[in-house]
C-alpha cells in the first residue's frame, strides 16, 4: 500500500456534474468546483471519509454529446430517470474524453485545484478517473496519432458500420469490450501501440499532479490477454510487457504515493493487484451481497488476506443500481455492515447514504428530486464513524456453532479485528429469519476476568463472564438482518 494512505481507506463518489447543479439550486447562484460553499465540504469530510472522488471532471466531447442528444435509446433512458428532463440537461457522457482538462463550466483547473485544497484542509484526499480504453472520437489525437488507435479497412467499415468509422482518411475501431457491441462516441485505444504506453503513463502523471489517486476505467480490458481476444490481428502482435506494470511503473517514478483503483471484472481482481494496482473492484461480493446467501459470502471471505486487503467495497456505484432499490430496508444495512467493517477499501455514492433510488445516467447534469431518509442518513454516518480505525491489526473470520434442532448460525457471519488484546467483533446475520449461534473467540486471556461487550452501532451494553466466553464461546441472538459491531473491555 502506498504511504500516505489508510490501509483501508474509505472513499466517496460523487458525480461532480449533477452534484454541483444541485448546489446551484440549494444556493441559488451558479456553483463550480472553485467555489462549493465551505459548509458543503463539511458535511462531505465526515469521520470516516478518506477519499472523495469526483468522477466525471474532464472536458467533455461536443461530438459525443451530439451523439446523446440524438440518440433515441439515450434518449429513452434519460426519460426514465428524469421524467422532465430538458435539452440543457444533456452534457455528453464523462467517459467521452476529449482532453484531460477539467471542464471550464466545472471550474476549470483552478476549481479543481481549490477544491482539492478545501479538502485536503479537512484531511481528506482526493481521486479524479482515467480512461485508459478508448477517448473522444473528436479528440486530437485521433488525427494526429491515428498510430494510437485500432485502425481497419475500408472492408472492415462496409461489413461493420456501427463498429467503424472514419477520420481523415482512416478507419478508425469504436471502443468496446469483448462481451458487447461497440460504445458509439469513442475511438478505440490500442494498448499494443509502443507510443501510446508512453502517453497513457505521460497523462496519468499529468493527473496524479492533480490528485491523490486515479480510478482506471475498465482496467481490465489493458491486459495483453483481454486485448488480444477483443481485437485480435487488428492490435498487432502483443508485447512481452504486459500494459499496466509498465505504465504504473512510469507514473510511479514521478508519483509514488499515487494510490490506483481498477475498475475490474470477470474475476480478474489477482491479476491487476499483481500488475500493480492498490485496489480492484469486488464485483463478485457485489453480486454476491446483492443476490446470495450467507454460505456465498462466507466462501468470498476465504481468500487471503492479502488479496483482500487490495480490494474495494461498494453496494453501488454510477454504474450500478441504488443501492435503496436493489438492496432495501435490512438487508442494505446489513451489507453495509458488512462491507464497512471486512479488510480492503469500502467506495460509497453521493446518494446511497440519503436513500436515493434512481441511477441516474451518466450523460445528464441534474438528479431528479427525492426525499431524503434521514434515518439511513443517521445510520450511515454513525457507521461511517465506528469503522473508521475499526480495520487494524489482525483479521480472522470466526466460526460459529449451532445445535442438532437449531441451524439457523449458518445464516451468520463473523469476523474479528484486534492485535494481541481482545478488540472488536462483527456478527451479520445475511437473512430474513432470526438467527443464533455460538461464535469461538480468538483471544486467549478471556477466562477469569467479566468482560463488557458494547455494540458500537445502537450503544446496547452486555455483560459476560470470560470463563464462559473461553469455554463454550459467545451466545448470539440476532433479528432477521440484524448486526452486531461490538468492543470488548
Amino acid at each position: 500500500m502506498s504511504s500516505g494512505w489508510p490501509s483501508a481507506p474509505s472513499v466517496y463518489e460523487i458525480f461532480a456534474w449533477p452534484w454541483l447543479t444541485g448546489l446551484g439550486a440549494r444556493f441559488g447562484r451558479d456553483v463550480t468546483l472553485g467555489d462549493v460553499p465551505a459548509e458543503v465540504w463539511d458535511e462531505i469530510a465526515v469521520p470516516g471519509v478518506d477519499a472523495v472522488w469526483l468522477m466525471g471532471v474532464w472536458e467533455r466531447s461536443p461530438a459525443g454529446l451530439a451523439l446523446a442528444r440524438t440518440n433515441e435509446e439515450l434518449q429513452r433512458s434519460f426519460r426514465q430517470a428524469l421524467p422532465d428532463v430538458r435539452h440543457a440537461d444533456v452534457v455528453g457522457s464523462p467517459y467521452c474524453v476529449r482532453r484531460y482538462r477539467v471542464d471550464a463550466r466545472l471550474g476549470g483547473p483552478s476549481g479543481l485545484a481549490e477544491a482539492r485544497s478545501q479538502l485536503r484542509a479537512r484531511g481528506v484526499r482526493l481521486v479524479l478517473d482515467y480512461v485508459p480504453n478508448h477517448v473522444a472520437p473528436d479528440h486530437p489525437a485521433t488525427a494526429d496519432h491515428p498510430e494510437w488507435f485500432v485502425q481497419g479497412t475500408e472492408e472492415d467499415l462496409r461489413r461493420d458500420p456501427r463498429g467503424w468509422f472514419t477520420v481523415g482518411g482512416r478507419v478508425l475501431a469504436h471502443g468496446r469490450d469483448p462481451y458487447f457491441p461497440p460504445w458509439p462516441d469513442v475511438a478505440q485505444l490500442n494498448a499494443f501501440d509502443p507510443g501510446l504506453r508512453e502517453v497513457t503513463a505521460a497523462v496519468l502523471a499529468d493527473i496524479g499532479d492533480q490528485c491523490d489517486g486515479v480510478r482506471c476505467d475498465m482496467a481490465m480490458l489493458l491486459t495483453n490477454e483481454v486485448f488480444a481476444r477483443t481485437w485480435g490481428p487488428h492490435a498487432g502482435p502483443a508485447p512481452a510487457e504486459e500494459f499496466w506494470p509498465l505504465v504504473l511503473g512510469k507514473v510511479r517514478e514521478r508519483h509514488p504515493d499515487l494510490v490506483m483503483i481498477a475498475e475490474a471484472y470477470w474475476d480478474m481482481e489477482w491479476t491487476l493487484q499483481r500488475q500493480g494496482f492498490d485496489f480492484c473492484y469486488d464485483k463478485r461480493l457485489y453480486d454476491r451481497l446483492a443476490g446470495e446467501d450467507a454460505e456465498a459470502l462466507r466462501k468470498h471471505l476465504a481468500a487471503d488476506r492479502d488479496y483482500q486487503d487490495g480490494l474495494i467495497r461498494f453496494l453501488e456505484n454510477h454504474d450500478e443500481p441504488r443501492a435503496a432499490a436493489t438492496l432495501p430496508g435490512g438487508r442494505g444495512r446489513a451489507a453495509a455492515v458488512a462491507i464497512a467493517t471486512l479488510p480492503g477499501a469500502t467506495l460509497w455514492h453521493d446518494g446511497q447514504f440519503s436513500g436515493r433510488r434512481t441511477r441516474l445516467p451518466v450523460f445528464l447534469a441534474r438528479f431528479p428530486d427525492e426525499p431524503v431518509d434521514e434515518d439511513l442518513v443517521s445510520f450511515h454516518h454513525r457507521l461511517l464513524s465506528v469503522a473508521d480505525g475499526l480495520r487494524a491489526g489482525e483479521w480472522r473470520m470466526l466460526e460459529t456453532r449451532g445445535w442438532p434442532d437449531n441451524q439457523s448460525h449458518r445464516e451468520l457471519l463473523a469476523w474479528a479485528w484486534h492485535d494481541e488484546t481482545p478488540g472488536s467483533l462483527v456478527v451479520v446475520n445475511f437473512s430474513d429469519r432470526p438467527a443464533q449461534a455460538r461464535i469461538e473467540l480468538p483471544w486467549p486471556g478471556l477466562a477469569g476476568r467479566s468482560w463488557r461487550l458494547t455494540d458500537q452501532l445502537d450503544g446496547q451494553v452486555f455483560e459476560r463472564d470470560g470463563d464462559e466466553l473461553a469455554g463454550s464461546g459467545l451466545y448470539i441472538d440476532l433479528s432477521p438482518w440484524g448486526t452486531h459491531v461490538v468492543t470488548f473491555r
